[in-house]
């Protein structure tokens, strides 16, 4: 097989001179490596991303294992999304990182990647890359880190945070017990310890057949972890003479597949926007309707925070994603191809839960179905989601007057005000939240309880924005509102007092105001001016679909198959 490199260390000979002697400037000898694959590594490691923070240390492993079976690594950086710093939002950057990765295949001498990922956004970035450049990918993540305690309780990342705000705002603990839970709730490297967005989307990538089986839920300062580097570095070079793309990977079945997990998980609603944009990179037509379809049909199994009570660390000693795949056997196509060479069902032929409490079994699921649900009607033409799993049921049917903020800095100013008319059946509204109106589609759709409703044991209520909440969140909060407010959406036609009834089972959300009313006030709506005039804020706003679409970019998204080739650099002088 005639590797991709060649091109740039055995081809015309004046440029390949060029080429193979900034080998040697680098301390390398090309000799060494004549009709070797070379192989990338996308790492993305940072400083600022703390989630990330054990990648450095990995890369090594991961070397290791290109060297053993005879490939040269070639390390490169990337951008790398980080959750906690990134504001308004890390989703506003993850487009640019697939981008980012892209064209640093595209430019490069690379015949197959190792994708070295971790916090949220990171990892659907990078497989978005590998969908588009299409070169033999495999993806390695950092894990989940340790399980803090605190006063003898087990700190869930994300999840506790929520709860102990709560208690802080109605006074049931002090600053001094919030300042000391602080120090108990960072406690080492890796992403968040729950089934947040970090862990739901590394439990999906492995699922699809881009990681290697059972890696994807052991800890961050496990050693099996530096094995599992040393693996996949040794897989990708078998993979690059295999020519295994993922093209051959990521197929539709594939992702029904990742739907089902993904239920079963009782994941992040974020993973919704990032599969259908990497399926988009393939032009796999993905709706929301076959979310809800499958959902109808696929037990909810895994009893993991924030819908359930464990942490990851007993997620992975129960047996980890391939206990709960093999669990969902008889639903899933086992027939569809892995990164190992093998079909899903051979990877998963041994698996079993190790403790039916974390990974339950068919049939004592904690839901038969329905942990995730797509509701449609007037005030959400294309759709939005709410997590079921983590609602709270008496608010699954539910009929309210709205109490509406016109954006999040509104929301902020007087969601606490003692003055705010609001009531345990009020219905709390964001507008002007989502993809365009931030822009980036920021984690701000679980609006606090105000104050005045905690104060009186009312910990939840509805709540409905075009936003999104992170993975790590709870409540009967609606997102995801297609299309957003700012972008016309008749979430921005909301006012005061409107009713609003919310009908889970029914799949319903409708805006209880007549036809010609709403009319009347479409024709007065303007669209909110935005302060980004430039830059790259701008090129999203001009630019990012909606959120049923995946909020890729138009131009990143092909239309059609043949869209889908891989334009290779001119091999020439620079």
């Amino acid at each position: 097989m005639m590797l991709r490199s060649a091109q740039w260390f055995s081809g015309r000979e004046e440029l390949a001179f060029q080429n193979r002697a900034a080998l040697r400037a680098m301390g390398l000898n090309p000799d060494d490596f004549v009709g070797k694959p070379v192989i990338g590594i996308a790492n993305s490691w940072s400083d600022l991303n703390n989630c990330n923070a054990n990648l450095r240390d990995l890369v090594e492993a991961v070397k290791r294992g290109v060297l053993l079976e005879g490939g040269l690594p070639l390390e490169f950086p990337t951008i790398s999304l980080g959750e906690e710093f990134m504001k308004p939002s890390a989703m506003l950057y993850r487009n640019l990182m697939a981008m980012d990765v892209e064209e640093t295949l595209r430019a490069n001498p690379i015949d197959g990647v190792v994708l070295l990922c971790n916090c949220d956004k990171t990892t659907p970035a990078q497989l978005m890359a590998a969908a588009s450049a299409d070169l033999p990918a495999i993806q390695l993540n950092g894990g989940p880190r340790s399980s803090g305690q605190w006063r003898g309780e087990t700190v869930g990342s994300g999840t506790d945070l929520w709860r102990y705000s709560d208690e802080l705002r109605t006074g049931k603990i002090s600053m001094s017990d919030w300042r000391e839970l602080e120090a108990s709730y960072g406690c080492g490297v890796g992403a968040c310890n729950t089934m947040g967005t970090a862990s739901t989307m590394t439990s999906l990538s492995e699922t699809l057949g881009m990681m290697l089986p059972g890696t994807a839920s052991i800890p961050a300062t496990d050693a099996r972890r530096m094995q599992a580097a040393t693996a996949t570095g040794r897989r990708i070079v078998q993979m690059v003479h295999e020519d295994l793309r993922p093209s051959q990977i990521l197929t539709p079945f594939a992702f029904d597949n990742t739907i089902r997990a993904l239920l079963a998980l009782g994941g992040s609603t974020n993973a919704v926007v990032h599969l259908i944009a990497m399926a988009g990179r393939r032009n796999i037509p993905l709706p929301l309707s076959r979310f809800d379809e499958l959902s109808q049909t696929t037990p909810f199994l895994v009893n993991l925070a924030p819908s359930g009570k464990h942490l990851m660390d007993a997620f992975h000693a129960a047996g980890g994603l391939p206990a709960v795949l093999a669990e969902l056997r008889d639903l899933l196509q086992l027939d569809c191809l892995t990164v190992t060479g093998r079909t899903l069902g051979e990877n998963i032929a041994r698996a079993r839960s190790f403790n039916k409490e974390v990974i339950r079994s068919r049939e004592a699921p904690l839901l038969p179905g329905g942990s995730l649900a797509v509701l449609s009607g007037n005030l959400a033409p294309r759709g939005a989601l709410i997590k079921a799993s983590a609602a709270s049921p008496r608010l699954m049917q539910h009929r309210g007057r709205a109490i509406v903020f016109r954006d999040y800095e509104d929301m902020l100013a007087r969601v606490n005000d003692p003055e705010l008319p609001v009531d345990p059946q009020s219905v709390l509204v964001l507008q002007n939240a989502g993809p365009k109106g931030v822009p980036g589609f920021p984690e701000w759709g679980m609006i606090p309880v105000p104050t005045k409703l905690l104060q009186a044991g009312i910990t939840d209520v509805v709540r409905i924005s075009d936003s999104r909440m992170s993975g790590t969140a709870f409540g009967t909060v609606v997102l995801h509102v297609a299309p957003e407010a700012a972008d016309g959406g008749p979430l921005g036609l909301v006012r005061d007092g409107d009713w609003i009834e919310l009908d889970v089972k029914s799949r319903s959300l409708q805006l209880m105001v007549d036809d010609a009313e709403l009319s009347r006030r479409r024709a007065e709506w303007k669209p909110p001016v935005n302060k980004h005039r430039r830059g790259y804020p701008r090129l999203y706003i001009d630019h990012v679909l909606q959120a049923d679409e995946g909020c890729d970019f138009d131009f990143l998204r092909p239309t059609s198959d043949c869209e889908l080739d891989f334009v290779q650099p001119i091999v020439g002088r620079s």
